[in-house]
C-alpha cells in the first residue's frame, strides 16, 4: 500500500510504499491485541502489596489461656486472623504478576496494531522529526496545525534531542525510538506517526523474523 509522506510543516515529501504484510492486514483480531495488552500491563505491575503473616506480627505468641476448663474454644496465639490486631489470612504477598506470551503471538499482535491504524486512516508518515530549537510552544502549534492532539511518534533509531525536549511537556504526545514501539501505546493514541526511518526499521524487523 502507498502512503503520502509529509514534513513537520505539513508540506508533501513524496510517497512511501508500505508492506501489506505489516500494515495491510484487513481482518484485525481483537483477541490478539487484548492478549498483548494484558501481558504488557501485567509485566508493568509492581506486585509490592504485602500484609503481615503470623510469623511477622509483633503480638505475643504466648498461649492466651489454658487449654481446658474455660468453656471457650482452644486458642494458642493472639496472632491468629480472627483476633483484632492479628494477622490477615491469605493476604497478598510480594510477587511477579507477569506471564509468558509466545514471541510469534507478540509479533502478530504488533502487526495487527499497526494495520489497525493504517485501516482507520490514523497512520501518518513524516520525512523526519527534528527541530532547530527546543521550544515547546512552537512545537505545540505545529502539532495543532497537523491535528496531532493525542499521538504516538516513533522517531527512528534515536530521538532528536531538541525534538524530545520540546515534546516531552506536551500532554498526550509520546515520542519513542524504534525500540519503544509497543501495542499498548499504539492503541492508546489517536494518531500513529512514523518517520521514514522508523518504517524501514519496522519492515526490516519483520522481514528478519520471517526469514528466520
Amino acid at each position: 500500500m502507498k502512503l503520502s509522506v509529509i514534513k513537520l510543516d505539513g508540506k508533501a515529501a513524496g510517497d512511501v510504499e508500505l508492506s501489506d504484510a505489516v500494515f495491510g492486514i484487513s481482518d484485525i483480531r481483537g483477541d490478539l491485541l487484548a492478549r498483548y495488552v494484558n501481558w504488557q500491563l501485567a509485566k508493568r505491575r509492581a506486585g509490592t502489596h504485602k500484609v503481615q503473616t503470623r510469623n511477622e506480627n509483633s503480638r505475643t505468641g504466648k498461649k492466651m489461656y489454658k487449654q481446658k476448663g474455660t468453656g471457650g474454644a482452644r486458642h494458642g496465639s493472639r496472632r491468629a486472623p480472627q483476633f483484632v490486631g492479628g494477622s490477615r489470612a491469605f493476604g497478598p504477598v510480594v510477587r511477579d504478576h507477569g506471564f509468558s506470551l509466545p514471541k510469534k503471538v507478540r509479533a502478530l499482535a504488533l502487526r495487527h496494531a499497526l494495520s489497525s491504524k493504517a485501516k482507520a486512516g490514523a497512520l501518518v508518515v513524516v520525512d523526519s522529526v527534528s527541530v532547530k530549537d527546543a521550544k515547546t510552544a512552537a512545537l505545540r502549534d505545529t502539532f495543532g496545525k497537523l491535528g496531532w492532539t493525542k499521538a504516538l511518534i516513533i522517531a527512528g533509531p534515536e530521538v532528536d534531542t531538541n525534538f524530545g525536549l520540546a515534546a516531552r511537556n506536551i500532554p498526550h504526545i509520546d515520542v519513542l525510538p524504534n525500540a519503544g514501539l509497543n501495542v499498548y501505546d499504539i492503541l492508546r493514541a489517536d494518531k500513529l506517526v512514523l518517520t521514514k526511518a522508523a518504517v524501514e526499521a519496522i519492515e526490516a524487523r519483520f522481514a528478519q523474523k520471517e526469514a528466520a
